[in-house]
């Protein structure tokens, strides 16, 4: 049998290869995908530096578990999930320290947040589209974790309520709550910051 072709074959093949023990099959994945793992663990941490060390600290992981790969989804699907996992644990840790709680000050504001009509972001208007992504990016960094975690991963990465209240340590209608939430408050920051952007 050939040796494997690092540069030609598929993911399956060099996870296959890896498995087996070739570690130059994982540093080919790693190659081919750090680019998207550093960028899921920005879109969390919002700092290039815990980014790096958890995208890093996701790679080891993967190498430690990669038997336990199944190969029933692809394998920057089952990496996007390590990773995801980590910056849950790291913000969850950073999070314990903090003794003001997103959630009460929901129910000081729940009244007015729910009289706020539903804005759709219009994807056809005159910012270009490059534009558009760093105003999201703006306004997911004014989000609190929870309610930038939650839309990250419901909407980036399709997990449904449940696989998410699991991730998250609470219950699938805190879930909808924050969800709910996340969505029109970033709507309205996007307006907001459109608006500024004109004035």
């Amino acid at each position: 049998m050939p040796p494997l072709n690092l540069k030609t074959a598929t993911d399956d093949e060099l996870v296959r290869s890896a498995q087996q023990g070739t570690t130059t099959a994982y540093e080919e994945l790693v190659f081919r995908h750090r680019d998207k793992i550093y960028a899921r663990a920005f879109s969390m941490l919002r700092n290039e530096d815990e980014s790096l060390d958890l995208s890093q600290e996701a790679w080891i992981k993967g190498w430690q578990r990669l038997k336990q790969f199944k190969r029933d989804a692809s394998f920057t699907t089952w990496m996007t999930r390590i990773v995801i996992n980590l910056c849950l644990d790291y913000l969850r840790k950073k999070q314990r320290q903090q003794t003001d709680s997103l959630e009460r000050m929901e129910e000081e504001t729940g009244n007015v947040e729910r009289r706020m009509p539903v804005v759709e972001v219009n994807p056809t208007a005159r910012m270009e589209r490059e534009e558009l992504l760093v105003e999201i990016s703006r306004g997911m960094s004014k989000l609190s974790y929870e309610h930038r975690t939650v839309l990250i991963l419901h909407e980036y990465e399709g997990l449904e309520y449940k696989e998410i209240a699991k991730a998250m340590h609470c219950s699938i209608g805190t879930v909808m709550s924050r969800l709910f939430y996340a969505r029109r408050r970033l709507a309205s920051l996007l307006i907001a910051l459109n608006k500024s952007k004109r004035g």
